[in-house]
């Protein structure tokens, strides 16, 4: 089982669950924390939920690095893992306790996604995290609808982000992001894709 057999169910058993809602989007590759790391795949709606497969072939090294990253930045996040990877993420508390865990499993030529734990809403996003979603356009906008744009015109995006993340609660900051991605055209450099 590869890694794209469990993105590809992943994506339909998405595309089941949000049929019907028209501005969902689904981003594939979402970078996180500036292009640190990049979660497989992101369903941008009422939350940010990010889901990141490991298969059969895949190793857990990185693991502990995109959790750190992950956590900082994503509103939930499940984990979609081949069966012989569950013990460990379990028993080594590979993953903070309010992600949610998905057994993937290969039947014949599908594979199939089984929940183990249902995610939770992360408690430790990290508003910088979150504002570093946006592009420098986009943050500068907010900003400026928001009569907070006094001297940042010209200042790096970093700047901007900053400001935000300042100026704004999580739940404030999460819905300019989740507005801002859906906004953008499905083109753009991380492949997202209408539902």
């Amino acid at each position: 089982m590869r890694d794209i057999d469990i993105r590809r169910a992943l994506r339909m058993e998405m595309e089941h669950l949000h049929a019907g809602e028209a501005d969902d989007r689904f981003v594939e590759e979402l970078c996180v924390c500036q292009g640190v790391a990049r979660v497989d795949l992101a369903v941008v709606n009422g939350s940010v939920h990010g889901y990141e497969i490991k298969s059969e072939r895949d190793t857990l090294t990185r693991l502990s690095s995109q959790s750190e990253f992950y956590s900082q930045a994503l509103e939930f996040v499940t984990i979609a893992a081949a069966p012989h990877h569950l013990k460990r993420i379990v028993t080594e508390t590979l993953v903070p306790p309010w992600w949610g865990i998905w057994s993937a499993t290969q039947y014949g030529a599908k594979v199939r996604l089984e929940p183990t734990r249902d995610a939770q809403p992360n408690p430790c996003l990290v508003p910088l995290a979150l504002a570093q979603f946006l592009w420098r356009d986009e943050a500068l906008s907010i900003l400026v609808e928001h009569s907070l744009a006094g001297g940042m015109r010209s200042k790096s995006r970093r700047h901007l982000w900053l400001r935000l993340a300042e100026s704004f609660s999580i739940d404030q900051l999460g819905s300019f992001v989740r507005a801002r991605l859906k906004e953008r055209k499905p083109d753009w450099r991380d492949h997202a894709l209408p539902v």
